[in-house]
């Protein structure tokens, strides 16, 4: 599925986690953008019949698409957003819909460290491999060195969340 855009997208937030653990409901679609790619989209936008409905508290803009389907554009301006946006066209969701790669997605979810944010992080990596694991201690290490820590309290919450169920 193409949303609006024929440059990079990446879907995040609820969609996107349900790649990573069990899915949880959500009323919207989240996509993230490059920030330099900000004044496009909104016209892209426009063009293909979306309405724009303002920005909203969490920093984001939302669109109601033609069928009445609410969309939230993140824009990302991070070192890594470029190359997650890159990888996320390699790594669909089973509708085909271009997902962030868990390392990254984990990296935009502890920035933001809404408490729903925090959540999905334990959770995901709660169920992931090691290999996944090592890729996400890799993501830290190069882009957000000495939260190491915490990262490592996420992933055991995670692991014991998962153990008890």
């Amino acid at each position: 599925m193409v949303l609006f855009w024929d440059r990079y997208h990446g879907v995040v937030g609820a969609a996107a986690t349900r790649l990573y653990m069990p899915e949880r409901v959500t009323d919207d679609l989240d996509v993230l953008l490059h920030d330099d790619d900000a004044h496009v989209a909104a016209l892209k936008l426009r063009d293909a019949g979306f309405t724009h409905q303002g920005p909203k508290s969490i920093g984001c803009d939302r669109w109601i698409s033609p069928a009445d389907f609410p969309i939230d554009v993140l824009f990302g301006r991070a070192n890594w957003v470029k190359d997650a946006l890159a990888e996320a066209r390699t790594n669909p969701d089973g509708q085909g819909l271009p997902v962030l790669p868990l390392p990254h997605l984990v990296l935009m979810k502890f920035v933001a460290s809404r408490a729903q944010d925090v959540a999905d992080i334990a959770r995901m990596l709660g169920q992931a491999t090691e290999e996944q694991l090592g890729q996400v201690r890799a993501a830290f290490a190069r882009w957000l060195p000495g939260e190491d820590e915490d990262l490592e309290s996420l992933i055991l919450l995670g692991q014991l969340e998962y153990q008890n169920s």
